[in-house]
């Protein structure tokens, strides 16, 4: 049975860091393109980070590049979002996902900026 488990996610201020993590199971991690996506209240759901399988190249959101850095320990498997110099605008929940056949889902963790 897949699972992903996003945390980490919580109460930072503007201009604090967070480092989000998604483990996963039930599937053979490494084969996987990982990706994280956002939905803020009353937006649509929005692609952060990807990271292909092997962990040699990833992709941001423009608004994201520069602040934002996607990683895997497939160790581990397990994949992150370390997340600096954080706004307001990034107050969302974060879901982890990956495409295999559809799409499979964590539950999210709520990111709020806010002083």
């Amino acid at each position: 049975q897949v699972q992903l488990v996003e945390s980490g996610g919580g109460l930072v201020q503007p201009g604090g860091s967070l480092r989000l993590s998604c483990a996963a199971s039930g599937f053979i991690f490494s084969k996987y393109a990982m990706n994280w996506y956002r939905q803020a209240p009353g937006k649509e759901r929005e692609l952060v980070a990807t990271i292909t399988g092997a962990g040699g190249s990833t992709n941001y959101a423009d608004s994201m590049k520069g602040r934002f850095t996607i990683s895997r320990d497939n160790a581990k498997n397990t994949v992150y979002l370390q997340m600096n110099s954080l706004k307001s605008e990034d107050t969302a929940v974060y879901y982890c996902n990956f495409w295999a056949l559809r799409n499979y889902w964590g539950q999210g963790t709520q990111v709020t900026v806010s002083s």
